[in-house]
């Protein structure tokens, strides 16, 4: 019986330590928007639901093909619904998306997708956080130098960051809208 005690404070502690890292390292997340204005992801004043994505501006096809069924989704639920979730694009590539460029990349999609970038940092910080798995492929015979090779997922979060759901790359917007419906309910 002492023994399962101490298994469990150990759990447990181990637990209470990675809450403690993660509430720590939230802190140092400082992504930048449109007019390269401050975006504070974990924000918990704003109670909105975030749909986080990660990838990069120059993605040949599965960022556009990912941002086009958020958008549809989005353009499916109404303005209420829309009103309780905060979509943001992270670009994976801060070598060459600026915030600016980030920005407008989101915007082409849906004018409710806010485009963000930051430090390397920064974005590895919270792609580590969420499993989001990244790296730079070189491609020497190429004009675009490298490219980001990623996972493809919609991060569903609480406004501390707290993972709700996600749902993988898809081809139509209907997974995107199943998990907001089913969110908005809480």
């Amino acid at each position: 019986m002492k023994k399962l005690l101490i298994i469990i404070i150990i759990i447990s502690s181990g637990f209470g330590l990675k809450q403690l890292y993660l509430s720590k390292t939230a802190n140092n997340t400082q992504l930048y928007g449109a007019k390269n204005q401050p975006i504070n992801l974990l924000d918990e004043t704003d109670p909105r639901i975030r749909i986080v994505y990660f990838g990069f501006t120059r993605c040949p096809d599965v960022c556009p093909t990912s941002l086009a069924m958020l958008s549809g989704a989005l353009n499916q639920i109404d303005k209420t619904t829309l009103s309780q979730f905060r979509p943001v694009f992270i670009t994976l590539d801060p070598e060459r998306d600026d915030a600016k460029h980030a920005a407008e990349y989101a915007h082409y999609f849906h004018q409710a997708i806010e485009g963000s970038s930051g430090s390397l940092q920064t974005i590895t910080q919270l792609a580590e956080r969420y499993g989001v798995v990244f790296r730079k492929s070189e491609l020497p015979e190429s004009e675009l130098k490298y490219t980001i090779d990623h996972s493809s997922y919609f991060y569903f979060l609480k406004p501390d960051g707290t993972l709700l759901t996600k749902v993988p790359h898809t081809m139509t917007p209907e997974p995107i809208v199943k998990a907001i419906n089913e969110l908005s309910q809480l």
